[in-house]
């Protein structure tokens, strides 16, 4: 996409980019040029345009557009079919659309704002415009369904690893340094990032399946970027510009995921399970070594969680010693002492 290729071109340049050498690079001439840039100015970005110098980009605005995204990805397949809206309903209902559709796998549906967001057991989630990541993406495995599950763990893993990542870059230093324990954000299971304590990320897992098949998978994710504050009912939401203290770009976040989540995927599709992908996952749950609740109805109990296994299901060790395997779908976690 012409769009992308100049964007990506404009931002890693110091100075300016002449027409001509962008028409070569692409092959294009000079009005494609011309109306591409218009169009990226259009969309909110800044860009000079001089004679006999070329063209500049001036600001690197927070947009989530399919141009900015996709002049950010460095995957084979996730997000390379990338939707974004300003404003629907909820991505994953729009994913679940498209997969009705044919839509191919790996296609990433993106919004600025959910009238009809929801989390995990049909809870509504918080949606404001402009300053979180709302993003669906759309498999189509070749598992078995009772695999599925997994995904969720493969998609908390790597939108972990993205926010750690985009927050390093954020330090002073910039990404030459490193986080000691993995990283400010870690993962409660089975479905949140959590910074300080607090939820900074969702995930909504659904499935269109017959018995010994699936047709597709929705991933939805949700993740507190940019938001100074909280209104007094989530009293347990924190955001990712509260650790960085200043705002950071979701577009560069979403290419983030869409790199991890390929990465990790891959290797989920050559096992089938969670082996090759354990240690990293236990590495920022914090659940491990914590006592916590299982909540399963009519069965309250506790014990304290050890970690997981190859099918993703956390290990709760029980008084006098026995192990309980937890599985996501049929019960809720929570601290003891809290929400961790």
């Amino acid at each position: 996409m012409l769009k992308e290729e100049i964007l990506k071109a404009l931002r890693e340049s110091e100075g300016y980019v002449s027409g001509q050498e962008l028409c070569e690079s692409f092959g294009v001439s000079r009005t494609a040029v011309w109306k591409a840039v218009t169009k990226l100015k259009e969309e909110g970005y800044e860009i000079d345009s001089v004679s006999n110098r070329g063209y500049r980009l001036k600001t690197l605005p927070d947009v989530v557009t399919e141009a900015e995204i996709g002049s950010r990805l460095k995957t084979a397949v996730m997000g390379r079919r990338c939707v974004c809206f300003d404003r629907i309903d909820s991505t994953n209902l729009q994913a679940k659309r498209l997969a009705e559709e044919g839509a191919p796998h790996g296609t990433l549906v993106c919004a600025g704002e959910q009238t009809a967001g929801r989390g995990r057991r049909g809870r509504d989630w918080s949606s404001p415009p402009g300053q979180a990541i709302y993003m669906s993406l759309l498999l189509r495995p070749r598992i078995r369904p009772e695999r599925a599950s997994m995904l969720t763990l493969v998609m908390g893993l790597a939108a972990a690893e993205a926010c750690n990542a985009l927050l390093l870059r954020a330090r002073p230093g910039g990404a030459s340094g490193s986080w000691e324990g993995g990283g400010p954000v870690g993962l409660k299971w089975p479905n949140d990032l959590v910074l300080d304590g607090r939820k900074t990320a969702g995930i909504l897992t659904e499935m269109s399946a017959e018995i010994d098949c699936i047709h597709y998978v929705v991933i939805g994710v949700g993740i507190n970027v940019n938001e100074k504050v909280f209104p007094e009912e989530l009293p347990q939401a924190a955001s990712l510009f509260q650790a960085a203290g200043k705002p950071l770009l979701r577009a560069e976040l979403i290419a983030l995921c869409m790199e991890y989540f390929e990465k990790y995927y891959e290797e989920f599709e050559r096992t089938e399970d969670l082996r090759g992908l354990k240690a990293a996952y236990e590495a920022l749950l914090v659940n491990r070594g914590r006592q916590v609740r299982v909540l399963e109805p009519g069965n309250e109990h506790t014990g304290t969680a050890l970690g997981i296994n190859d099918r993703g299901e956390l290990l709760v060790e029980l008084s006098g010693g026995r192990i309980e395997e937890v599985y996501a779908g049929e019960v809720s976690v929570r601290g003891v002492y809290g929400y961790v």
